[in-house]
């Protein structure tokens, strides 16, 4: 599958982005779906993960409250909705995708066999 990931931009600290992941070749109904994200000089670091199948869910505590994945009606767009940005979640952020993820590891980068190229998502002070 092919991943497209876009929506990201300049904000200003407490204002909102969405950011979308379009997929090609298959569809977000039975796969686990995950956010990364990494600012300049720093590691990849997970943001978000979602089994589709059985709705479980995983926030990083740095983004939980404020952020949330979804995904449209056709499965084949998900999304991720930021509120209240901080300029600390500025970073270029990518989309993941795999057939099964076991709830453990939706964190982990190499659970993910389909990536999309990042968006950067810059928040100022």
């Amino acid at each position: 599958v092919q991943l497209q990931a876009f929506g990201g931009g300049l904000v200003q600290a407490g204002g909102s982005l969405r950011l979308s992941c379009v997929a090609s070749g298959r569809t977000f109904s039975d796969c686990a779906t995950a956010w990364f994200r990494q600012a300049p000089g720093k590691e990849r670091e997970f943001v978000v993960g979602r089994r589709w199948n059985s709705g479980s869910t995983r926030y990083a505590d740095s983004v939980k409250g404020r952020f949330t994945i979804s995904r449209d009606n056709a499965r084949t767009t998900v999304y991720l909705q930021m509120n209240s940005l901080k300029p600390e979640d500025t970073a270029i952020y990518s989309c993941a995708a795999a057939p099964r993820v076991i709830f453990s590891n939706l964190d982990l980068p190499s659970s993910y066999d389909s990536w999309g190229q990042g968006t950067q998502v810059t928040v100022s002070s």
